[in-house]
């Protein structure tokens, strides 16, 4: 599967103004050029592995909205230990989409180590306490647990085996902005 294709089509599928976390690099690109207008998303910009943490604060301090992080494996193995800390803190309105392509891709395609001994992100997750883990085996299946994700109490996590495809966009480096628009965006009532 395509991360540039499945983002805009999380993206485009948002109509109760969900945040969205996009890590570092290709994850960050694609969601800019899934909708770089849109005030709900926050780009990520040098903080690798912490997409996650920081969705999992927004959706603690705004309970009534959904929020996603779009995280690489590369990126979620810098911060494992937070999908324990997503389960104990039951954290309702926060899905997690991994998506893994089994390399570092921002750094130059290096191998990670979890491909290197077939670790399955997705078992860690169930075993961290998160229920809601499921891979999704195609678009079709990767839409059913966006909406199941939308649709009833997690946490979600969602893993997708994607293609090497680089992100086609390079977000602005302005985060001060982003910064700004989002904290707009947050005020927002949902």
């Amino acid at each position: 599967m395509n991360r540039a294709a499945l983002t805009k089509r999380l993206v485009a599928g948002l109509k109760n103004r969900e945040a969205v976390i996009g890590g570092i690099g290709n994850s960050n690109w694609d969601l800019w050029g899934a909708d770089k207008t849109r005030g709900e998303n926050f780009y990520m910009l040098g903080s690798m592995g912490l997409a996650a943490p920081i969705a999992m604060g927004v959706a603690l301090a705004q309970p009534k909205r959904r929020v996603f992080a779009l995280e690489g494996d590369g990126s979620l193995l810098m911060q494992l230990g937070c999908l324990s800390t997503i389960a104990a803190q039951a954290v309702k309105n926060l899905c997690v989409v991994i998506w893994d392509n089994g390399i570092y891709q921002i750094t130059g395609g290096q191998g990670t180590p979890a491909a290197a001994a077939r670790t399955d992100i997705v078992a860690i997750a169930r075993a961290s306490g998160i229920a809601h883990a499921s891979w999704a085996a195609d678009e079709a299946e990767f839409d059913a647990l966006i909406a199941k994700a939308l649709a009833t109490d997690g946490p979600h996590v969602i893993g997708v085996k994607i293609d090497n495809e680089p992100g086609r966009n390079q977000t602005d480096r302005d985060p001060i902005r982003f910064r700004e628009s989002f904290m707009r965006a947050m005020a927002q009532p949902v």
